[in-house]
């Protein structure tokens, strides 16, 4: 017998691909689970499934960096932080973080399918009574019109979402005199793709001679310190914390002031959540 649930959570995380670099990403995820029926003729009881596996993936990968340990250019070794990633491919990045920020799949690069199989192994560790074997599938969220990922960290933030290298893949919905704007929603979309968003108050002087071309911040958070330099090019520097709420806010503005018109945005964070800004220029 084989029991369903469609949609039973969600996955935020940021991976690091060798031909992209950084990544933002969220996936659905669909279960199916193989086993005997018990005598009150159930294989497992629904109001049990979603704990037992959220609580295994909140508790895991989600809201980390993936880090394919077996890419061209990565490097890990211990430092202050905990763990310090380094790669040369397809960009310059470092980062130094508490372990728990990063999950290290020894593979050469991350995909869907296979991280898929590994949380599957993960829960098959221990299996609840009469489970035989288990299936997930991860699956993006179908975007028709403008979608990007992006990646960032929240050192104010209690949980998870403090990890300074963690994203999400998002719609973005932009209006103008109660209007959808296509064109500007696809432009924004894509320069935001795969960006760092960082807030300026965390930038730091680099202490490395001959990195102008490349931006470094810093903080503390109640799990601990952190820290990554990326290029610049691939950073977009937010005068505020980068929650959904600012992003939102801070793209209002700046296309109102770019085009003269009063702008309403609603900004996601992954997958059905987000916030809107309205602003005047």
């Amino acid at each position: 017998m084989t029991l369903f649930v469609n949609r039973l959570t969600q996955l935020d995380a940021s991976l690091w691909c060798p031909r992209r670099g950084l990544v933002g990403a969220s996936w659905q995820v669909d279960v199916e689970l193989d086993g005997e029926l018990g005598e009150d003729g159930m294989l497992f009881d629904f109001g049990e499934v979603k704990p037992w596996i959220k609580g295994v993936i909140d508790a895991g990968v989600d809201h980390t960096l993936l880090v394919p340990t077996e890419a061209p250019g990565v490097t890990l070794h211990d430092c202050r932080e905990g763990l310090c990633l380094r790669s040369d491919t397809p960009y310059p990045l470092e980062m130094r973080a508490p372990r728990q920020a990063l999950s290290l799949l020894p593979w050469s690069e991350i995909t869907p399918e296979r991280l898929a199989r590994h949380l599957a192994g993960e829960l098959m560790r221990r299996p609840p009574l009469r489970v035989d074997d288990i299936r997930l599938t991860l699956r993006e969220e179908a975007i028709d019109g403008a979608a990007y990922g992006y990646s960032h960290g929240l050192k104010r933030h209690a949980g998870n979402c403090q990890r300074i290298a963690h994203g999400h893949r998002s719609r973005l919905h932009i209006w103008q005199e109660g209007q959808r704007q296509p064109a500007l929603e696809a432009r924004w979309a894509e320069w935001l793709s795969e960006r760092y968003l960082v807030d300026e108050a965390d930038i730091v002087e680099d202490d490395e001679p001959g990195q102008d071309d490349r931006l470094t911040s810093r903080y503390r958070a109640e799990q601990g310190q952190f820290f990554l330099r990326l290029p610049r090019h691939r950073c977009a520097v937010l005068p505020t914390p980068t929650t959904v709420e600012q992003i939102a806010a801070w793209l209002a503005d700046a296309i109102a002031r770019e085009s003269g018109r009063t702008t309403r945005v609603q900004a996601f964070e992954g997958i059905d959540k987000g916030a809107i800004a309205e602003a005047r220029p």
